[in-house]
């Protein structure tokens, strides 16, 4: 009955969420706790959430802080020389234009956040792929493979939500899958190469820079790119939250977008070299575990606000800019807390976990962590992160744990379908991206789907050659 009343309680979550007709977070809370009830386990309920915040509480504290930090970041202008390099390096040339692409949405994605990526990279590449007559798909194709890859950073989401659902640390997921991801982004590299090659080919190798230099200077300003991206408040389900902060990244306006303004109140052009050094050692001492991830969030979010902005109304502006990305990842946290502590604590997990592993041949058993790998790939795509790591992973975690498979093992490979995700009809963010580059979402999906898997299937294989997954 468990195992029938446990998969009933997903099946219910996913339908909800993906019908939209319930948010995610009332998912996470209503859905498990009327199960609770009817299983006869509803005076435990509480126990069941209390134990899952206490358990939860770190990830929510670094997930806030890191999008405070990197926010701060983009508040105060430490992306936008960077913008401008690559905007210069791609002069009129389609492979550069192309390689650019994927560097700048890669570099952008630190944020955590689709939505933000999507807009500073569109705003800033579009122009040139119009001007020069380039293939769109390529620019939302490329862009969204390479920010599925680095979408699956400690604060973007899929790896908080797997600590969360498995109740494990988010370092010990993500920082011994980093030669993989980083075959993930060579791979996209190399892919965004070979495109730019065959653009090139097509297009010949143009020589426009007298004529493009002075627009990439105002191409971060403004451009009117409208359609179903003008609705710019939605994020990723991957990502970090809801809308990108105000005067950081990209805000609506006048039926435009307004990307990276040069000149914006909150940059602080005397402190770059300060904001890029403090950058560098947060991510540095996050590699080299010197504290827990939280902490080391906490320091820098803390660290950026005071120096950046002495004064306490300033600070205050910042924390409010970003106060909604904040509340929607804090709060998809803690609610996950009910939706996993009801899956654990009244038994459905074990009871549907055993019926899986007498369901998988036998042979396979040992193979768990290849298996979540692989059905990473469709599951992603066809439910959002929220469906799929805190309603199906835990069960595959489970049915590994009855063959000896780590849970750790398990958490990394089911970050392997984040590529492919990024494009799923089921994360708003994608609709940013399209609209912004007035390509119709099934040529997009048809260009995309085929790289973005075969990225996956890269990331899959480069964790299993170095003993990752």
């Amino acid at each position: 009955m468990l195992t029938i009343l446990g998969f009933a309680m997903i099946a219910t979550f996913l339908v909800l969420i993906m019908m939209k007709k319930m948010s995610p977070i009332a998912a996470l809370v209503l859905i498990p706790a009327l199960f609770c009830v009817a299983v006869g386990q509803g005076a435990q309920l509480g126990d069941y959430v209390l134990e899952g915040v206490g358990n939860l509480a770190p990830t929510a504290a670094m997930l806030m802080f890191a999008i405070v930090y990197f926010g701060v970041m983009i508040d105060v202008g430490l992306f936008d020389p960077i913008v401008r390099a690559i905007l210069r390096f791609c002069k009129a040339d389609p492979l550069r234009i192309v390689i650019g692409t994927a560097v700048l949405a890669a570099i952008v994605s630190l944020d955590g956040d689709g939505s933000t990526t999507f807009m500073i990279t569109v705003s800033a590449m579009y122009p040139l792929y119009k001007r020069l007559k380039m293939s769109l798909v390529v620019l939302t194709g490329i862009a969204a493979t390479a920010n599925g890859v680095m979408n699956t950073l400690p604060w973007g989401g899929p790896t908080a939500r797997a600590a969360t659902a498995l109740k494990l640390d988010a370092a010990d997921i993500f920082v011994p899958m980093i030669p993989a991801l980083g075959a993930g982004l060579l791979f996209v590299l190399v892919l965004a190469y070979v495109l730019g090659r065959r653009e090139r080919k097509r297009l010949g190798h143009l020589t426009l820079d007298e004529v493009l230099e002075p627009e990439t200077e105002t191409v971060l300003v403004k451009t009117g790119a409208g359609g179903q991206g003008s609705g710019g408040r939605s994020a990723s389900s991957g990502g970090s939250g809801s809308a990108p902060a105000e005067g950081s990244a990209a805000a609506q306006e006048d039926g435009g977008f307004q990307g990276l303004d040069p000149n914006r109140p909150t940059l602080r052009p005397k402190l770059y070299w300060f904001n890029a050094g403090l950058t560098v050692a947060l991510l540095t001492a996050m590699i080299m575990e010197l504290l827990p991830i939280p902490v080391l969030f906490l320091l820098g979010a803390a660290l950026a606000l005071t120096v950046n902005f002495p004064k306490m109304a300033d600070q205050k502006a910042r924390i409010a800019a970003h106060a909604d990305n904040v509340l929607n990842v804090a709060g998809m946290v803690f609610a996950a807390a009910v939706f996993t502590g009801v899956l654990t604590g009244t038994g459905m997990v074990e009871h549907m976990a055993d019926w899986l592993v007498g369901a998988i041949p036998e042979g396979m058993g040992p193979h768990m962590a290849l298996v979540t790998g692989v059905l990473s790939l469709p599951l992603t795509y066809f439910m959002s992160n929220d469906g799929f790591y805190f309603g199906v992973l835990p069960v595959l975690a489970e049915a590994g744990a009855a063959h000896g498979v780590s849970p750790l093992e398990i958490a990394r490979a089911s970050l392997v379908g984040q590529p492919l995700h990024m494009s799923s009809p089921l994360v708003p963010a994608v609709y940013v991206l399209v609209g912004m580059a007035k390509v119709e979402f099934g040529d997009h999906t048809r260009f995309t789907v085929k790289w973005a898997a075969l990225t996956c299937l890269v990331v899959l294989g480069a964790g299993i050659l170095f003993g990752i997954i």
